[in-house]
């Protein structure tokens, strides 16, 4: 039988690293910073890796992956384009980058706390998410 958490958990985690993917975009071509556009780089190359694993949990259950709300990708388009607009640095970007990361680890740690049936599989998925956002939002305060 399959497990309902599970499911959920593992499409919350797909749907985060596409948001995190996104978001990455976003600021990416404006960042000056070699070092920190290769930091940037390497976290989103982790999270579609992540992503991709997700995906394929996903199809073995017979479920497909979720995409972030168009109202979270529009409101975090709203939000980058504004602050750029009035301050186009890498200091920007890296705040953003850093609200974006605890956004994610308080919204994954939400769903960790409400699938707590989920197989550990999928509980483990989740955690690796949240140490990788936590990682990338540390590596950004030395841009902030």
């Amino acid at each position: 039988m399959i497990n309902k958490d599970t499911i959920y958990l593992l499409r919350e985690c797909n749907s985060g690293t596409k948001m995190a993917v996104y978001s990455i975009d976003e600021v990416l071509e404006k960042v000056k910073d070699q070092k920190m556009k290769d930091i940037l780089s390497a976290s989103k190359t982790k999270h579609e890796t992540i992503g991709d694993k997700l995906h394929i949990q996903l199809q073995k259950y017979g479920d497909e992956t979720k995409a972030p709300s168009a109202m979270a990708k529009g409101m975090s388009w709203m939000k980058t384009n504004a602050k750029l607009a009035m301050e186009d640095s890498d200091r920007v970007c890296a705040g953003l980058i850093t609200d974006g990361c605890n956004m994610g680890v308080k919204t994954l740690y939400r769903y960790l706390n409400e699938y707590v049936a989920a197989e550990e599989e999928a509980q483990d998925f989740c955690r690796d998410i949240i140490k990788l956002e936590e990682h990338l939002a540390e590596e950004m305060k030395a841009y902030l």
